[in-house]
């Protein structure tokens, strides 16, 4: 399993793949955001040189998470099946889109595939993902009503690695899935947690910690500019409670306990068969 967590600033998106003997096999995308100088279209077409996406899950309906959504189909490339929060409606989701001001061509492609990407997928992902799965929970409307707090929260495991997507929730949405005994029993076990809202102090909720120990915590993420964004400290200390040697990064042999976007540039987590795995970094953080 490779998984790719793409430095788009304060946006999102992962790229994940298996491979087998050598051979990259079905390509899956958490989230569509982009940075100035990376699009995850031009790159799955140029770079990967592919013409398909075979699964997109978007974690999150506001635009930091699906800015280049609508690029993918300008790049001719054919997205598969679609993964997303069902609740709400498309037409009460465009209505709360709109509170924010008008939409603009990657919600508005959002809000066309939500509506139609309704038929069960003929390649289901559990089965034909090279022994991959996922595990996915959430809100519903109108219990929350903000974009936030309705995010997809995603679990990928593999040979006994997991890793925890939760998009842009926040702490009562956090408190809300708590209260479900599947969800608590999901948390065991998770390697790594990817920071829920970038790293922002409203997507931590210190309740979670009593369940999920992860190895490390990732964030993607920009350069400081607000006080919220200060909580690698915090989300530093949950991990040092139960792991103190945090993983080791192998780009630079450094042990960590938490890696961002903007120290780190693209994170890249390979597992093997054997759920072993290791991470690497674009720069030397």
């Amino acid at each position: 399993m490779i998984l790719r967590i793409c430095d788009v600033e304060h946006g999102a998106c992962a790229l994940l793949s298996h491979r087998e003997n050598g051979v990259l096999g079905r390509l899956a995308m958490i989230d569509s955001g982009h940075a100035q100088d990376w699009r995850p279209s031009t790159h799955i077409r140029y770079v990967l040189r592919r013409t398909q996406l075979d699964y997109l899950f978007i974690t999150n309906a506001d635009l930091d998470h699906m800015s280049d959504l609508n690029s993918l189909w300008e790049m001719g490339i054919h997205v598969a099946s679609l993964t997303r929060n069902p609740h709400p409606t498309p037409a009460i989701l465009r209505a709360i889109k709109l509170q924010s001001g008008s939409l603009g061509p990657d919600i508005e492609r959002f809000l066309s595939i939500h509506e139609t990407y309704n038929s069960p997928i003929p390649e289901p992902f559990d089965t034909h993902m090279g022994r991959i799965t996922f595990t996915s929970f959430f809100n519903s409307y109108p219990a929350f009503q903000d974009t936030n707090n309705l995010s997809l929260v995603i679990f990928f495991e593999y040979q006994g690695f997991k890793i925890l997507f939760p998009g842009d929730l926040e702490a009562a949405g956090w408190l809300a899935l708590l209260t479900r005994d599947d969800f608590r029993a999901a948390l065991q076990g998770v390697d790594v947690l990817v920071a829920s809202h970038h790293g922002r102090e409203n997507g931590y909720s210190e309740e979670l910690f009593k369940y999920c120990q992860p190895r490390a915590i990732i964030m993607s993420d920009k350069a400081i500019q607000h006080e919220t964004q200060k909580m690698a400290g915090t989300y530093r200390a949950r991990v040092v409670e139960n792991f103190p040697d945090g993983v080791l990064v192998r780009t630079t042999m450094k042990r960590r306990h938490v890696l961002t976007t903007r120290r780190d540039g693209h994170i890249e987590i390979t597992v093997s068969a054997n759920g072993d795995f290791t991470i690497d970094t674009e720069y030397l953080g």
